[in-house]
């Protein structure tokens, strides 16, 4: 099963604190490049004035921040971030938890690209196809803003770094975290649970929620709750993998906005009034169930309460040295 793979390895939890930690350092670092970026774009762009740069720079708030700079160099340097993060991940398995990165992703022998792949598909198939209707049924809420360079270098930094980051974050919270709340916990409710608050609670901070309203709160905690869903019922995270990178890779190519977290160089940028009411939350409570009924029959998932909310129970016997990183 895919929580008890945990109990192969050091697993105490305090471990898993303090990788938390480690993860977040890396993150943070990660981030002082784009910092660099803005603070120095300001500062020109006040002259190198003291208190003009500090005026600017107190007065701004995070979506105002996503435009300061070129849309793609604000995109490559904010999914850098990621890539540090990952280099915290592979550290925290390595020398915390004497970990193989697999031992977090699935409970395969073999990591399922096919699972990945068909999950990609799936959502992209959707995001396109509600894209476009929504564009032929409210055109004037939809900007055609395609402009060919721009986009085809926004093409190159989303296909190379957003499944990165988008691995980055299924890592953590369907993987590393999931699998540290169920052993301490010794359920899988409370794992399912607290994994997708926090993953919806850290998406409070974007400046969607400023620019819509809280009821999008549901549509992250959705989110989080199916994405851990399928990682719990299929005992690996390849499908979770594949239907984030399809969410945001194909939405940053598709449909940007001045409110959002994501600015670029996409097809279309949505001008409507960026307010959000039920039916924009809807979706969560009917295209979400569909996604998982067809996986649930094609993957032939059975044994949902035991799966979802059954116990977590140290096997018998745990070959450590399986999933142990050597020395």
């Amino acid at each position: 099963m895919f929580i008890e793979q945990a109990y192969k390895v050091l697993h105490e939890f305090w471990r898993y604190l303090v990788g938390s930690v480690v993860i977040i350092l890396a993150s943070v670092i990660g981030q002082i490049p784009l910092t660099i970026a803005l603070l120095g774009k300001l500062w020109f762009e006040n002259e190198g004035d003291p208190e003009a740069f500090t005026s600017a720079t107190s007065g701004l708030d995070q979506s105002t921040m996503m435009g300061l700079l070129d849309k793609n160099l604000n995109l490559f340097l904010v999914l850098l971030t990621f890539v540090f993060a990952l280099g915290g991940i592979f550290f925290v398995l390595k020398y915390i938890h004497k970990q193989k990165l697999k031992g977090i992703i699935t409970s395969r022998n073999k990591f399922d690209w096919g699972r990945v792949w068909f999950a990609f598909i799936m959502i992209t198939l959707y995001i396109v196809g509600s894209t476009l209707l929504g564009y032929f049924l409210a055109p004037e809420d939809m900007l055609v803003s395609f402009n060919l360079v721009p986009f085809l270098i926004l093409v190159v930094i989303a296909v190379l770094f957003v499944p990165i980051q988008t691995s980055v974050e299924e890592l953590v919270f369907r993987g590393y975290l999931m699998q540290g709340f169920g052993i301490l916990a010794k359920n899988r409710w409370f794992p399912l649970v607290m994994t997708s608050f926090i993953f919806g609670g850290l998406h409070y901070f974007n400046p969607e929620i400023s620019a819509m309203g809280d009821i999008v709160m549901v549509f992250y905690f959705g989110t989080g709750l199916l994405l851990g869903i399928m990682t719990l019922m299929d005992d690996g995270m390849e499908l979770a993998l594949g239907f984030h990178a399809a969410n945001n890779l194909i939405t940053a190519l598709l449909v940007t906005a001045d409110w959002t977290a994501f600015q670029t160089d996409s097809i279309f940028t949505d001008i409507s009034d960026p307010k959000a009411g039920l039916m924009d939350v809807l979706p969560v409570f009917i295209i979400y169930p569909i996604f998982l009924g067809i996986l649930a029959y094609k993957y032939k998932w059975t044994g949902w309460k035991e799966k979802l909310f059954g116990s977590v129970k140290e096997p018998e016997s745990t070959k450590l040295e399986d999933n142990l990183v050597a020395d």
